[in-house]
Protein backbone atom coordinates (compact mmCIF):
# COMPACT_ATOMS: atom_id res chain seq x y z
CA UNK A 1 0.00 0.00 0.00
CA UNK A 2 1.09 3.60 -0.60
CA UNK A 3 1.73 5.68 2.49
CA UNK A 4 -0.33 8.89 2.58
CA UNK A 5 0.46 12.32 3.90
CA UNK A 6 3.56 12.87 1.78
CA UNK A 7 4.22 16.22 0.13
CA UNK A 8 4.83 16.38 -3.57
CA UNK A 9 8.53 16.80 -4.19
CA UNK A 10 9.55 19.90 -6.09
CA UNK A 11 12.60 18.27 -7.67
CA UNK A 12 12.49 18.18 -11.46
CA UNK A 13 14.56 15.03 -11.31
CA UNK A 14 11.78 13.20 -9.49
CA UNK A 15 9.15 14.29 -12.01
CA UNK A 16 11.56 13.36 -14.78
CA UNK A 17 11.91 9.86 -13.39
CA UNK A 18 8.16 9.47 -13.12
CA UNK A 19 7.76 10.60 -16.72
CA UNK A 20 10.49 8.21 -17.84
CA UNK A 21 8.73 5.33 -16.14
CA UNK A 22 5.42 6.39 -17.62
CA UNK A 23 6.91 6.27 -21.12
CA UNK A 24 8.02 2.70 -20.50
CA UNK A 25 4.34 2.12 -19.85
CA UNK A 26 3.07 -1.07 -21.38
CA UNK A 27 6.25 -3.03 -20.69
CA UNK A 28 6.06 -2.34 -16.96
CA UNK A 29 2.37 -2.43 -16.21
CA UNK A 30 2.31 -6.15 -16.86
CA UNK A 31 4.40 -6.59 -13.72
CA UNK A 32 2.94 -6.69 -10.22
CA UNK A 33 4.88 -4.36 -7.99
CA UNK A 34 6.81 -1.11 -8.24
CA UNK A 35 9.64 -0.52 -5.77
CA UNK A 36 11.11 2.81 -4.77
CA UNK A 37 14.39 2.46 -2.99
CA UNK A 38 17.76 3.88 -2.11
CA UNK A 39 21.24 2.40 -2.16
CA UNK A 40 24.09 2.67 0.29
CA UNK A 41 26.57 2.67 -2.60
CA UNK A 42 29.64 4.73 -1.76
CA UNK A 43 29.91 5.81 -5.40
CA UNK A 44 26.83 7.97 -4.93
CA UNK A 45 26.60 11.42 -3.33
CA UNK A 46 25.95 11.19 0.40
CA UNK A 47 26.34 7.43 0.06
CA UNK A 48 22.82 6.87 -1.25
CA UNK A 49 20.70 7.30 -4.34
CA UNK A 50 17.06 6.76 -5.25
CA UNK A 51 16.28 3.99 -7.69
CA UNK A 52 13.10 2.53 -9.10
CA UNK A 53 12.66 -1.18 -9.69
CA UNK A 54 9.95 -3.43 -11.07
CA UNK A 55 10.19 -6.68 -9.13
CA UNK A 56 12.65 -8.44 -11.46
CA UNK A 57 15.36 -5.80 -11.37
CA UNK A 58 16.40 -2.17 -11.51
CA UNK A 59 14.60 -0.09 -14.11
CA UNK A 60 15.67 3.52 -13.68
CA UNK A 61 18.44 5.00 -11.54
CA UNK A 62 17.11 8.13 -9.91
CA UNK A 63 20.42 9.88 -9.34
CA UNK A 64 22.47 10.25 -12.51
CA UNK A 65 25.38 11.59 -10.46
CA UNK A 66 26.21 8.01 -9.53
CA UNK A 67 28.85 6.33 -11.67
CA UNK A 68 27.07 4.24 -14.26
CA UNK A 69 28.94 1.05 -13.45
CA UNK A 70 27.68 1.11 -9.89
CA UNK A 71 24.25 0.13 -11.16
CA UNK A 72 25.43 -3.00 -12.93
CA UNK A 73 25.81 -4.84 -9.64
CA UNK A 74 22.04 -4.56 -9.13
CA UNK A 75 21.03 -6.05 -12.48
CA UNK A 76 21.27 -9.62 -11.21
CA UNK A 77 18.46 -9.11 -8.70
CA UNK A 78 15.55 -11.43 -9.26
CA UNK A 79 13.03 -10.57 -6.52
CA UNK A 80 12.01 -8.10 -3.85
CA UNK A 81 13.56 -10.37 -1.23
CA UNK A 82 16.91 -8.67 -1.72
CA UNK A 83 15.42 -5.31 -0.75
CA UNK A 84 15.00 -4.02 2.80
CA UNK A 85 12.21 -1.65 3.97
CA UNK A 86 13.05 2.03 4.27
CA UNK A 87 11.23 5.23 5.24
CA UNK A 88 8.71 6.30 2.62
CA UNK A 89 10.11 8.47 -0.16
CA UNK A 90 8.06 11.34 -1.69
CA UNK A 91 8.44 9.69 -5.07
CA UNK A 92 6.09 6.93 -3.92
CA UNK A 93 3.04 9.17 -4.14
CA UNK A 94 3.78 10.45 -7.63
CA UNK A 95 4.45 6.97 -8.96
CA UNK A 96 1.27 5.67 -7.35
CA UNK A 97 -0.72 8.16 -9.39
CA UNK A 98 1.27 7.55 -12.58
CA UNK A 99 0.70 3.81 -12.23
CA UNK A 100 -2.84 3.87 -10.91
CA UNK A 101 -3.84 0.61 -9.28
CA UNK A 102 -0.29 -0.68 -8.97
CA UNK A 103 1.19 -1.70 -5.63
CA UNK A 104 3.96 0.76 -4.78
CA UNK A 105 6.35 -0.17 -1.99
CA UNK A 106 9.60 1.17 -0.62
CA UNK A 107 12.90 -0.56 -0.10
CA UNK A 108 16.60 -0.16 0.43
CA UNK A 109 19.07 -1.90 -1.85
CA UNK A 110 22.08 -3.02 0.13
CA UNK A 111 25.50 -3.60 -1.35
CA UNK A 112 25.80 -7.00 0.37
CA UNK A 113 25.23 -10.04 -1.84
CA UNK A 114 25.47 -12.62 0.95
CA UNK A 115 26.39 -12.78 4.61
CA UNK A 116 26.67 -15.03 7.63
CA UNK A 117 25.93 -13.94 11.19
CA UNK A 118 27.24 -15.86 14.22
CA UNK A 119 27.30 -19.04 12.18
CA UNK A 120 27.83 -22.28 14.07
CA UNK A 121 28.06 -25.67 12.37
CA UNK A 122 28.55 -28.67 14.61
CA UNK A 123 29.07 -32.26 13.53
CA UNK A 124 28.52 -35.03 16.08
CA UNK A 125 27.42 -34.70 19.71
CA UNK A 126 28.96 -34.71 23.15
CA UNK A 127 32.67 -35.38 23.38
CA UNK A 128 32.71 -36.28 19.68
CA UNK A 129 31.30 -32.91 18.60
CA UNK A 130 33.35 -30.95 16.06
CA UNK A 131 32.63 -27.25 15.53
CA UNK A 132 33.45 -26.63 11.88
CA UNK A 133 32.11 -23.08 12.32
CA UNK A 134 32.21 -21.45 15.73
CA UNK A 135 30.50 -18.05 15.57
CA UNK A 136 31.63 -17.01 12.09
CA UNK A 137 30.38 -13.65 10.77
CA UNK A 138 31.23 -12.16 7.37
CA UNK A 139 29.72 -10.08 4.58
CA UNK A 140 30.34 -10.47 0.85
CA UNK A 141 29.87 -7.33 -1.22
CA UNK A 142 28.25 -7.15 -4.63
CA UNK A 143 30.55 -6.78 -7.59
CA UNK A 144 33.64 -8.02 -5.74
CA UNK A 145 35.80 -11.12 -5.86
CA UNK A 146 36.26 -12.47 -2.32
CA UNK A 147 38.46 -15.43 -1.39
CA UNK A 148 38.09 -17.50 1.78
CA UNK A 149 41.31 -18.92 3.21
CA UNK A 150 42.62 -20.61 6.34
CA UNK A 151 44.51 -23.64 7.61
CA UNK A 152 43.24 -27.12 6.82
CA UNK A 153 40.13 -27.81 8.90
CA UNK A 154 39.46 -24.14 9.61
CA UNK A 155 35.94 -24.31 8.13
CA UNK A 156 36.49 -22.73 4.69
CA UNK A 157 34.31 -25.06 2.64
CA UNK A 158 31.74 -25.36 5.43
CA UNK A 159 31.35 -21.58 5.47
CA UNK A 160 30.89 -21.42 1.72
CA UNK A 161 28.42 -24.33 1.67
CA UNK A 162 26.30 -22.80 4.45
CA UNK A 163 26.17 -19.33 2.87
CA UNK A 164 25.35 -20.89 -0.50
CA UNK A 165 22.48 -22.92 0.91
CA UNK A 166 24.14 -26.28 0.24
CA UNK A 167 24.33 -27.05 3.96
CA UNK A 168 22.50 -25.78 7.04
CA UNK A 169 23.83 -24.04 10.13
CA UNK A 170 23.43 -25.51 13.59
CA UNK A 171 22.76 -21.97 14.81
CA UNK A 172 23.14 -18.45 13.49
CA UNK A 173 21.94 -17.07 10.17
CA UNK A 174 23.03 -17.20 6.53
CA UNK A 175 21.60 -14.83 3.95
CA UNK A 176 21.61 -14.45 0.21
CA UNK A 177 20.59 -10.86 -0.34
CA UNK A 178 18.24 -10.37 2.59
CA UNK A 179 16.75 -13.86 2.45
CA UNK A 180 17.41 -15.83 5.64
CA UNK A 181 18.04 -19.29 4.21
CA UNK A 182 16.78 -20.98 7.37
CA UNK A 183 13.27 -19.60 6.71
CA UNK A 184 12.96 -21.32 3.32
CA UNK A 185 11.36 -24.66 2.67
CA UNK A 186 13.37 -27.13 0.59
CA UNK A 187 11.54 -26.26 -2.63
CA UNK A 188 11.97 -22.51 -2.12
CA UNK A 189 15.65 -22.97 -1.30
CA UNK A 190 16.10 -25.00 -4.48
CA UNK A 191 14.44 -22.27 -6.53
CA UNK A 192 16.57 -19.58 -4.93
CA UNK A 193 19.77 -21.47 -5.69
CA UNK A 194 18.66 -22.12 -9.25
CA UNK A 195 17.62 -18.55 -10.00
CA UNK A 196 20.09 -16.45 -8.03
CA UNK A 197 23.20 -18.55 -7.36
CA UNK A 198 25.91 -20.01 -9.59
CA UNK A 199 28.33 -22.76 -8.55
CA UNK A 200 31.80 -23.76 -9.73
CA UNK A 201 33.15 -26.94 -8.15
CA UNK A 202 36.59 -28.50 -8.23
CA UNK A 203 35.24 -31.64 -9.93
CA UNK A 204 33.55 -29.80 -12.87
CA UNK A 205 30.25 -31.74 -12.48
CA UNK A 206 29.51 -31.78 -16.21
CA UNK A 207 26.99 -34.21 -17.71
CA UNK A 208 29.11 -36.58 -19.85
CA UNK A 209 26.42 -37.17 -22.49
CA UNK A 210 25.79 -33.47 -23.11
CA UNK A 211 27.88 -31.18 -25.31
CA UNK A 212 29.67 -28.15 -23.88
CA UNK A 213 26.85 -25.96 -25.20
CA UNK A 214 24.19 -28.16 -23.60
CA UNK A 215 26.06 -28.24 -20.28
CA UNK A 216 26.36 -24.45 -20.24
CA UNK A 217 22.63 -24.05 -20.87
CA UNK A 218 21.53 -26.86 -18.53
CA UNK A 219 20.41 -24.67 -15.56
CA UNK A 220 18.31 -22.52 -17.85
CA UNK A 221 16.87 -25.58 -19.58
CA UNK A 222 15.81 -27.04 -16.24
CA UNK A 223 14.14 -23.75 -15.36
CA UNK A 224 12.35 -23.65 -18.72
CA UNK A 225 14.16 -20.47 -19.75
CA UNK A 226 16.32 -19.39 -22.64
CA UNK A 227 19.64 -17.62 -22.48
CA UNK A 228 19.87 -14.00 -23.51
CA UNK A 229 21.72 -14.32 -26.84
CA UNK A 230 24.06 -11.36 -26.36
CA UNK A 231 25.01 -12.42 -22.84
CA UNK A 232 25.52 -16.04 -23.89
CA UNK A 233 27.79 -14.98 -26.75
CA UNK A 234 29.75 -12.71 -24.45
CA UNK A 235 30.30 -15.49 -21.89
CA UNK A 236 31.27 -18.09 -24.51
CA UNK A 237 33.72 -15.75 -26.20
CA UNK A 238 35.20 -14.65 -22.87
CA UNK A 239 35.97 -18.23 -21.82
CA UNK A 240 37.26 -19.03 -25.31
CA UNK A 241 34.99 -21.98 -26.04
CA UNK A 242 33.37 -20.92 -29.29
CA UNK A 243 35.03 -23.71 -31.32
CA UNK A 244 34.40 -26.38 -28.66
CA UNK A 245 30.67 -25.98 -28.04
CA UNK A 246 29.76 -29.16 -29.92
CA UNK A 247 32.25 -31.34 -28.03
CA UNK A 248 31.46 -33.74 -25.17
CA UNK A 249 33.31 -33.33 -21.86
CA UNK A 250 35.49 -36.36 -22.68
CA UNK A 251 36.71 -34.47 -25.74
CA UNK A 252 37.78 -31.42 -23.72
CA UNK A 253 40.87 -30.79 -21.62
CA UNK A 254 40.53 -30.28 -17.87
CA UNK A 255 40.91 -26.54 -18.27
CA UNK A 256 38.26 -26.43 -20.98
CA UNK A 257 35.87 -28.48 -18.85
CA UNK A 258 36.29 -26.09 -15.94
CA UNK A 259 35.68 -23.12 -18.24
CA UNK A 260 32.45 -24.82 -19.34
CA UNK A 261 31.53 -25.09 -15.66
CA UNK A 262 32.34 -21.39 -15.15
CA UNK A 263 30.25 -20.39 -18.16
CA UNK A 264 27.38 -22.52 -16.85
CA UNK A 265 27.58 -20.69 -13.52
CA UNK A 266 27.40 -17.27 -15.19
CA UNK A 267 24.99 -17.79 -18.08
CA UNK A 268 21.89 -17.34 -15.90
CA UNK A 269 23.28 -14.01 -14.62
CA UNK A 270 23.15 -15.03 -10.95
CA UNK A 271 23.32 -12.58 -8.07
CA UNK A 272 26.37 -14.42 -6.73
CA UNK A 273 28.72 -17.24 -7.77
CA UNK A 274 30.28 -19.60 -5.21
CA UNK A 275 33.46 -21.42 -6.23
CA UNK A 276 34.99 -24.21 -4.14
CA UNK A 277 38.65 -24.78 -5.08
CA UNK A 278 37.78 -24.13 -8.75
CA UNK A 279 41.38 -24.49 -9.98
CA UNK A 280 42.31 -27.38 -7.69
CA UNK A 281 42.39 -29.98 -10.49
CA UNK A 282 44.01 -27.77 -13.14
CA UNK A 283 47.57 -27.26 -14.30
CA UNK A 284 49.10 -23.82 -13.85
CA UNK A 285 48.24 -22.58 -17.36
CA UNK A 286 44.62 -23.73 -17.21
CA UNK A 287 44.32 -22.36 -13.70
CA UNK A 288 45.54 -18.92 -14.78
CA UNK A 289 43.06 -18.90 -17.69
CA UNK A 290 40.13 -19.79 -15.44
CA UNK A 291 41.04 -17.33 -12.68
CA UNK A 292 41.67 -14.59 -15.22
CA UNK A 293 38.18 -15.16 -16.59
CA UNK A 294 36.66 -15.05 -13.10
CA UNK A 295 38.43 -11.79 -12.32
CA UNK A 296 37.31 -10.35 -15.64
CA UNK A 297 33.71 -11.37 -14.87
CA UNK A 298 33.91 -9.30 -11.68
CA UNK A 299 35.64 -6.27 -13.17
CA UNK A 300 33.82 -6.07 -16.50
CA UNK A 301 30.43 -7.66 -15.76
CA UNK A 302 30.11 -6.63 -12.07
CA UNK A 303 29.68 -10.30 -11.11
CA UNK A 304 29.95 -11.25 -7.44
CA UNK A 305 32.21 -14.23 -6.70
CA UNK A 306 33.06 -15.94 -3.41
CA UNK A 307 35.83 -18.53 -3.71
CA UNK A 308 37.42 -21.00 -1.32
CA UNK A 309 41.09 -21.74 -1.96
CA UNK A 310 44.18 -22.90 -0.11
CA UNK A 311 46.59 -21.50 -2.71
CA UNK A 312 48.11 -18.00 -2.24
CA UNK A 313 48.60 -17.51 -5.99
CA UNK A 314 44.95 -18.32 -6.64
CA UNK A 315 43.81 -16.05 -3.81
CA UNK A 316 45.82 -13.15 -5.25
CA UNK A 317 43.28 -12.90 -8.09
CA UNK A 318 40.66 -11.77 -5.55
CA UNK A 319 39.89 -8.21 -4.42
CA UNK A 320 39.59 -9.28 -0.79
CA UNK A 321 40.43 -12.26 1.37
CA UNK A 322 38.79 -13.33 4.63
CA UNK A 323 40.81 -15.67 6.85
CA UNK A 324 39.37 -18.37 9.08
CA UNK A 325 40.90 -20.10 12.05
CA UNK A 326 39.10 -22.59 14.28
CA UNK A 327 35.79 -21.81 12.63
CA UNK A 328 35.97 -18.03 13.12
CA UNK A 329 36.84 -15.09 10.89
CA UNK A 330 40.10 -13.76 12.32
CA UNK A 331 41.36 -11.34 9.68
CA UNK A 332 40.88 -9.96 6.20
CA UNK A 333 43.06 -8.47 3.48
CA UNK A 334 42.37 -6.25 0.46
CA UNK A 335 44.40 -6.06 -2.75
CA UNK A 336 46.33 -9.23 -1.88
CA UNK A 337 49.51 -10.52 -3.46
CA UNK A 338 50.73 -14.12 -3.36
CA UNK A 339 53.56 -13.15 -0.99
CA UNK A 340 51.35 -11.19 1.42
CA UNK A 341 48.83 -14.03 1.52
CA UNK A 342 51.53 -16.59 2.20
CA UNK A 343 52.92 -14.52 5.07
CA UNK A 344 49.47 -14.22 6.62
CA UNK A 345 48.80 -17.94 6.30
CA UNK A 346 52.09 -18.73 8.04
CA UNK A 347 50.93 -16.75 11.06
CA UNK A 348 47.77 -18.89 11.13
CA UNK A 349 49.64 -22.13 10.76
CA UNK A 350 48.25 -22.72 7.26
Amino acid sequence: MVERGLDYPSSCAVFGMAFALFTIGEQLTTRRSLIVGETNDADCPRGRAVVVAYESGIVVPGDRACRGTSWLSFLGMRSQSVLRPMAAHPLVRILAEVFEGESVTTATITNIAARIEDGVKTYGVGDAAVHALNGASAEFERGRFTAIMGPSGSGKSTLLHCVAGLDTLTSGHAYIGDVDLATLKDRDLTLLRRERVGFIFQSFNLIPTLTADENILLPLSIAGKEAEPDWYDQIVDTVGLRDRLGHLPSELSGGQQQRVAAARALVSQPSIVFADEPSGNLDSKSSAELLGFMRRAVREFEQTIVMVTHDPTTAAYADRIVFLEDGKIVDEMTDPTADSVLDRLKSLGG
